[in-house]
């Protein structure tokens, strides 16, 4: 595939300290899903004489804006059967009224097929191109998100969960069978040899695992360099499990699950010794703020880890966390942050909409170890992007241009507060014929494929992954699966399929 070049807004992180960078009239430019430039438009003419491209092959997304794709760094994927139910119970007994019989019926592979399809469609509609899933106990299961994910170009890090004490009779393992089916696990996601999917050690917190477990656990990703996440700090609660150790903390310490690849959900009640302790491991943190609000469980000085130089990203929690969406992880993380300062005073300065953006994207890069890779626009990374249109019909916010004029600024925080991603029905295997505003088919070793430019003609898209190739006019819907090389495309756009939203078009990694 030749080299793409798109002109227009980008709006992402540069750093910690400079979370909202928007570059007006830039131009990108993507090779082999590698960004090889960022610069002012400016100088697309000279682009063009050093990269070879024709300024008629430029894509211009006037009215639209580039971001950075959404990294969630904490979702429970079986959870979402009853995601936006279930709600009112406080953590322990949510869990074993709700969760662990849900995630119990995840022994059934054609149940959990149809159940991992579903919150893969639904988190990639939401813009999250990167996620760090929670399974269940069962190993078949947990392979199987693995492969969905594979399937849809999303960058999955899947863990098989881990539990072998204080848990139900129905939903337990034993300490052996957790071990031989977590290696087990671990070799059959390396051998897809998907560099998007990484298996991830996952006890699902020290309660519900043996400290030989743990220490085993912490072995294998030692073995493998392997990520570990688990949870930590959710309630306020004393180790009784562990009446030797002070804290939970020291539980994971003295198990070696705390290293720079160890991701900790929530961590709302530690001291400034625990806090000191994931700073000096180089633990990252994922701070759930929706699930935190809807199980009472509490809220996070995110602050005060950010101060302590902690690594610091956000999770949708699902479904303790009543959305799967990661605009609803800011808009609950910023008003957590503010209950803070009503409550702290004394100066205290909450984190606002631009740290929570640069926590969505480049945080969350940078807690999967991933900030080399993602996260941003910088040289060198991989294009991996949602492209929002904020003035699609039916949007739920307005732009205004007149008198009061919203800038660049503006428009993103409207989108962040007011915003919503397309639903999409992706249908069985079948073929979709519109009317294209700008495509040109052309068929490369019999596969299929979409390609901007001037022509008017009619396409039409074989359904060769289970999902529903549609093109249509430029408000209409379409997903290009070969857009770009090995790069998965995926295009909402208001049109026949009547939704309601902001459009967005995603860019995800498949290489």
């Amino acid at each position: 595939m030749p080299l793409r070049v798109i002109q227009g807004t980008l709006v992402h992180a540069q750093s910690a300290n400079q979370p909202l960078q928007i570059l007006e009239n830039n131009v990108i430019g993507v090779d082999k899903n590698k960004i090889i430039f960022v610069e002012p438009v400016e100088c697309l003419s000279e682009l063009s004489a050093q990269h070879g491209f024709e300024l008629d092959e430029v894509h211009n997304i006037n009215g639209c804006f580039l971001m950075p794709g959404f990294v969630d760094t904490h979702i429970h994927a079986p959870q979402y059967v009853y995601t936006g139910t279930a709600m009112g119970l406080p953590l322990l007994e949510w869990l074993d009224k709700y969760t662990f019989p849900v995630e119990a019926k995840f022994d059934d592979l054609k149940f959990a097929t149809d159940a991992y399809h579903k919150v893969v469609h639904r988190t990639l509609k939401n813009g999250t191109t990167t996620a760090s899933y929670f399974a269940t106990i069962h190993k078949e299961a947990s392979l199987k998100l693995a492969e969905i994910a594979a399937k849809f170009g999303q960058r999955a890090f899947i863990g098989k969960v881990n539990m072998d004490s204080n848990s139900p009779d129905f939903y337990v393992e034993t300490t052996e069978n957790s071990i031989q089916d977590t290696e087990w696990f671990i070799k059959q996601v390396q051998s897809m040899n998907n560099p998007l999917v990484t298996p991830i050690v996952t006890p699902r917190f020290a309660v519900s695992c043996t400290l030989e477990l743990m220490k085993k656990l912490a072995e294998l990703a030692e073995k493998y360099n392997l990520p570990i996440q688990t949870h930590l700090g959710e309630i306020l609660a004393r180790p009784q499990v562990y009446p030797q150790y002070k804290s939970y903390m020291d539980v994971y310490s003295a198990c070696n699950l705390l290293t720079t690849q160890t991701v900790l959900a929530h961590c709302i009640y530690l001291d400034d010794d625990e806090i000191e302790t994931l700073r000096s491991h180089g633990c990252g943190v994922s701070h759930c703020a929706c699930s935190n609000f809807s199980l009472k469980s509490g809220v996070l000085d995110l602050r005060k880890l950010m101060t302590r130089d902690v690594k610091v990203s956000l999770g949708t929690d699902v479904s303790g966390g009543y959305t799967p969406s990661m605009l609803g992880s800011i808009r609950q993380s910023v008003i957590a942050s503010n209950v803070q300062e009503c409550q702290q005073r004394n100066g205290y300065r909450s984190v606002d909409f631009k740290e929570m953006f640069y926590l969505a994207t480049l945080g969350g890069s940078k807690v999967l170890g991933l900030q080399n890779k993602i996260g941003n626009f910088e040289v060198g990374k991989d294009f991996d992007a949602i492209l929002v249109n904020p003035e699609a019909a039916n949007s739920p916010f307005d732009v205004f241009h007149s008198t009061y004029s919203d800038t660049i600024e503006d428009v993103v925080q409207k989108f962040l507060y007011l915003g919503k991603f397309a639903s999409l029905n992706f249908g069985e295997k079948q073929a979709k014929t519109y009317n294209w505003y700008s495509c040109d088919l052309t068929d490369t070793n019999g596969e299929e494929k979409c390609v901007m430019s001037s022509c008017h003609q009619k396409c039409t898209f074989e359904n060769v992954y289970d999902e529903l190739h549609l093109c249509g006019n430029y408000s209409d819907i379409g997903i290009m699966p070969h857009f770009y090389q090995n790069t998965r495309l995926f295009m909402f756009k208001d049109g026949h399929l009547q939704l309601n939203f902001v459009a967005v078009l995603v860019f995800i990694s498949a290489r």
